[in-house]
């Protein structure tokens, strides 16, 4: 692609205002579409050291926050009650592509628990890695529960759940202790009080709470420096993120974004993809969190804004820039494998 490319006019105000266009997709010559992007960067202080856009806007973090799902099922002692190890650990935060990894963990976990498909909540979910979709098409299989992409977390749930005496069934619902549970870690974590924003439903079924970009880059930053929680939960949080920098192929899957940079980066962060263009990261070594939502909703825009931001933080050294390229700024080719543009940062960003 040439320098000579059409784009759009790109605002990159920052703090309190619009979100700024954050990525170009081009296709030859011209800039064919865009996405707007709001982004934080926070401390465990509480502070706001950068921001796209209105930090302080409510979302849903949907699958973003799983790893802050995760405290009370390590916690709580439930992962240890039941010998679980870092695949189970890394399984609960994920949002999983249904490969065979994915799905036998799951089965044997559930067995385990003495439960099975059927005491899971989440419904049924065809696999997002299209081998394992296209096998089981060939086969006549039907997708099931241990399918869907959150079959991970929700095995942490039922496992909190059983650990501590309470009702296996129902533990989607926003009035069992379960659910209670999570919305007290990010208002703990985040510093928000979230009682009264807006509610929803994931498509997992369990509860969504409106929470501050802020708040939600914050409760990542402390899980990135712990330092100042209780030593129970301090703990937790390593363990979580120990897990899944060890079994980086249980978040996500393979050729995933979140898996590729975990694979590359190890324990130098933490990092979770949501619905509707979120993602969430922490990092252990600044001490910093980050979470950011696409306006549009497109998940290709989140993954790229994220590298960006990591890159500009200086996460990303140069051997990991390499190694991610193909991430950073995506190739778009046609069906003959010919390269028509990229989907790329906008040129005129800044922190």
């Amino acid at each position: 692609m040439t320098e000579e490319i059409l784009r759009v006019q790109t605002n990159t105000a920052g703090s309190g205002s619009a979100a700024p266009i954050a990525v170009e997709v081009t296709r030859g010559g011209m800039v064919e579409s865009f996405h707007r992007v709001i982004a934080a960067v926070a401390d465990a202080s509480g502070s706001l050291r950068h921001a796209w856009g209105d930090a302080g806007r409510l979302v849903y973090g949907r699958s973003a926050i799983k790893p802050l799902q995760a405290i009370p099922f390590v916690e709580s002692g439930a992962a240890d009650a039941y010998g679980l190890a870092d695949r189970h650990i890394s399984l609960s935060c994920a949002s999983h592509s249904g490969e065979t990894m994915h799905t036998e963990t799951v089965d044997a976990w559930l067995s385990q628990l003495g439960l099975g498909n059927d005491d899971l909540e989440c419904g049924n979910q065809m696999p997002s890695h299209e081998p394992t979709a296209h096998a089981m098409i060939r086969k006549g299989e039907n997708a099931c529960r241990i399918h869907n992409n959150c079959s991970g977390k929700h095995c942490g749930f039922l496992s909190t759940a059983k650990h501590l005496g309470e009702p296996t069934r129902g533990y989607t619902s926003a009035d069992h202790p379960v659910q209670q549970r999570l919305i007290r870690i990010c208002e703990e974590l985040g510093g928000e009080d979230l009682s009264a924003t807006p509610r929803g439903i994931d498509g997992c079924g369990i509860p969504v709470f409106g929470m501050s970009l802020k708040a939600m880059a914050v409760a990542m930053a402390r899980m990135a420096d712990p330092a100042e929680l209780s030593a129970k939960r301090r703990e937790a949080i390593l363990r979580i993120r120990k897990a899944v920098a060890a079994e980086p192929l249980m978040i996500a899957g393979t050729g995933r974004f979140g898996s590729l940079v975990l694979q590359q980066l190890g324990e130098r962060i933490l990092l979770k993809t949501g619905a509707e263009g979120v993602y969430t990261a922490a990092l252990p070594e600044l001490g910093l969190g980050i979470a950011l939502k696409v306006d549009d909703g497109n998940g290709r825009a989140s993954t790229v804004a994220l590298g960006w931001i990591l890159t500009q933080l200086g996460v990303l050294k140069q051997a990991d820039r390499d190694a991610l390229a193909n991430q950073l700024t995506v190739p778009i080719t046609n069906w003959e494998g010919v390269g028509c543009g990229v989907i790329r940062p906008a040129p005129d960003l800044s922190l």
